[in-house]
């Protein structure tokens, strides 16, 4: 089984430049989901992001966030991961920088697929030093090797 559930495409990964902002960073993560062809609708879905932000940071802490939508133009569960080594302020709950995202695109009446997966995700980010090692990732490849194999 997958760190996260399910397979993490490499074109889902994203490693920040410095100096990005949160909505620059989400934009990123959009454009790798959307490349995908798991998105029939890429204004749509990069709406759904931003207003699901408007309503509450999805910056969870501890340097994390895990923003999420479910709407019609997503056809298939995907994840897009994003590492930014310097941090991006995201208005967490602890007022601390987000060093790593996770980005759910999920299809409407996914409820308890979204609920599985989040909770692994949680899991894999609760394990000790698994945070840090996914924040230290430099390459897609990395991530790709931490997630992608087996627990």
């Amino acid at each position: 089984m997958h760190r996260f559930g399910l397979a993490i495409d490499k074109a889902a990964v994203r490693i920040f430049p410095n100096g990005l902002s949160k909505h620059e960073a989400l934009d990123q993560l959009i454009d790798a989901i959307f490349s995908l062809g798991v998105v029939a609708n890429k204004d749509a879905f990069a709406r759904a992001v931003r207003e699901r932000e408007t309503v509450m940071s999805t910056g969870i802490g501890c340097g994390v966030a895990i923003p999420h939508v479910r709407i019609d133009a997503v056809t298939k569960p995907t994840v897009g991961i994003g590492i930014s080594h310097e941090g991006i302020e995201f208005n967490t709950l602890d007022n601390k920088p987000v060093h790593i995202i996770v980005l759910f695109a999920m299809p409407m009446g996914s409820q308890k697929e979204y609920l599985g997966l989040l909770a692994q995700v949680m899991t894999a980010m609760k394990s000790t030093g698994f945070r840090e090692e996914l924040g230290a990732c430099e390459t897609p490849d990395e991530v790709m090797k931490l997630l992608n194999n087996p627990t």
